[in-house]
């Protein structure tokens, strides 16, 4: 620990994949990053003691609870990291805003519009304490993201004319793969729309500056019945017969208009085979065009349409010179950074607002709007409108 460096303690609800990821966050981000805080991970809250010791032994946490009440009432944790399935983030929230505690919370913010409503109303009487918060849409991160981000705000695309933005994953796409609770509504709040469309949403906003003011959209459940986890035998073989119901979508796809007026076109599915993780966007703009895709992070490509047609082409940007953003921290130009990265980026700016005592991004305002706009989606599928106006 640095000497000069007043510590600011950490509680990480949840220790699974997320946590995992967010773990190796805390462990680096001081490590790399100039920081006015070094994080200490103070302790892991899991429901069961043997396994979370376990783990916060293999993760670096420094004790274990098993209720995470008593987690935000420790005098040596002033973030609580929530990393749990979405039917506890409210709850959690909330009563770490109202003790003092920063909260980080992981996407989507909540499974309801009225739990986000009121976790962003604790978020903002907590404010005026002090007290910050912010929702981890990690991928804002990714630095060729944040690039894109800044171009387009210096007007180097001109005016934003249209958007099509994908997430793509293929671990759903076997019929007998188990059930899991991201399969079932009342934990997950919904499916592939709230896992991975969250983040198409909150990536289409962050790049182009714009929030998405109305959608057209339509849910699709493909596999209605799975195997439960405990009787299946593995992802590819043959397992147990009991089965048990998905409560949510397996793919989501929607039309949307930015504020501008600007269209938007998404997809999210958990069955494109092939596709492991493949996040793309693509913004035209007046004068040119800017697309990125996760399974090449560390590639930006860049289309000049003021350039002369003869020599015009989409520009390979490797994203990993020292003047990128948050790339001067790392290794030198070429040597790309991988998934785990955009944790430590976002444990970094949150420490960073905190000590400045400024408010992070996203807000929680910010995850209420991305809520209101996957609850769009989903009355505008059910109900088989053309279009959903999202109000604030």
């Amino acid at each position: 620990m640095s000497e000069d460096k007043p510590r600011i303690g950490v509680a990480m609800i949840g220790y699974a994949f997320m946590g995992r990821a967010h773990s190796q966050a805390w462990r680096n981000a001081h490590r790399f990053f100039d920081l006015p805080l070094e994080p200490h991970m103070a302790v892991l809250v899991g429901r069961d003691e043997q396994r979370a010791t376990s783990a916060a032994r293999q993760l670096g946490w420094d004790a274990v609870e098993t209720d995470w009440r008593r987690a935000i009432e420790r005098d040596d944790v002033d973030v609580v990291d929530i990393c749990t399935p979405g039917d506890t983030h409210a709850e959690i929230a909330v009563a770490a805003l109202e003790a003092g505690k920063h909260v980080l919370v992981e996407k989507p913010m909540a499974n309801t519009v009225a739990e986000a409503e009121t976790m962003a109303a604790a978020a903002g009487a907590a404010r005026g304490r002090g007290v910050r918060s912010m929702v981890g849409f990690t991928y804002r991160r990714v630095p060729a993201i944040t690039l894109a981000r800044q171009m387009v705000a210096d007007g180097r695309i001109g005016e934003v004319r249209q958007v099509r933005a994908q997430y793509l994953q293929d671990w759903l796409a076997d019929a007998d793969a188990p059930l899991s609770w991201r399969l079932d509504k009342e934990k997950a709040g919904s499916g592939a729309l709230g896992d991975i469309g969250a983040h198409i949403i909150d990536l289409t906003q962050f790049v182009t500056g714009q929030r998405i003011a109305g959608v057209a959209g339509m849910l699709d459940t493909f596999v209605t019945e799975r195997p439960v986890a405990e009787s299946f035998s593995g992802l590819h073989g043959t397992g147990g017969t009991e089965r048990g119901p998905v409560t949510v979508d397996d793919a989501a796809m929607f039309l949307g208009r930015l504020s501008s007026g600007a269209p938007a076109v998404f997809e999210a599915t958990r069955f494109a085979w092939g596709r492991k993780n493949a996040i793309r966007i693509e913004v035209n703009g007046s004068t040119g065009s800017l697309a990125f895709d996760f399974e090449d992070m560390n590639v930006l490509h860049y289309y000049d349409a003021t350039e002369p047609a003869g020599t015009a082409g989409f520009r390979r940007i490797i994203v990993t010179e020292p003047e990128h953003p948050y790339i001067e921290a790392w290794w030198p130009a070429g040597h790309g950074l991988g998934y785990e990265h955009g944790f430590v980026h976002q444990a970094v700016d949150l420490v960073r607002a905190i000590g400045a005592g400024e408010d992070p991004t996203p807000s929680f305002e910010d995850g209420l709007h991305v809520q209101r706009v996957l609850e769009a989606i989903e009355r505008s599928s059910a109900e088989h409108s053309t279009y959903t106006e999202i109000g604030d």
